[in-house]
């Protein structure tokens, strides 16, 4: 059981930025994939961002790419969504979730944080 917790939520203004951080109640296997998954009101959620634990694998939506990254602290059992250039449509409710290898199907969410952008 891997329990997730995320934080760095809040109200931004259009052009800024935040940091998300997602805490693994476990160390993290360097097979593992951390995502970061976002829901808009109304919208299904959709995929953001993914990295590989041990590194070597990283991945973006189109919408994100060359405003977002993703990183991860080994020593913290923490993964972060650093967000810039934050933009209204980026308001969402944010997500990370866990996999144990890049086949397979996320099975660990967190309770997700709220990011609202005011244009």
């Amino acid at each position: 059981q891997v329990q997730l917790v995320e934080s760095g939520g809040g109200l931004v203004q259009a052009g800024g930025s935040l940091r998300l951080s997602c805490a693994a109640s476990t160390s993290i296997f360097n097979t593992a994939v951390m995502g970061w998954f976002r829901q808009a009101p109304g919208e299904e959620r959709e995929f953001v961002a993914a990295m590989r634990w041990s590194g070597g694998y990283t991945y973006y939506t189109d919408s994100v790419k060359g405003r977002f990254t993703i990183s991860r602290d080994n020593t913290k059992n923490t993964v972060y969504l650093q967000m810039n250039s934050l933009k209204p449509e980026d308001t969402a409710v944010y997500y990370c979730a866990y996999k144990r290898t890049i086949g397979a199907d996320y099975e660990y969410w967190g309770q997700g944080t709220q990011v609202t952008v005011s244009s």
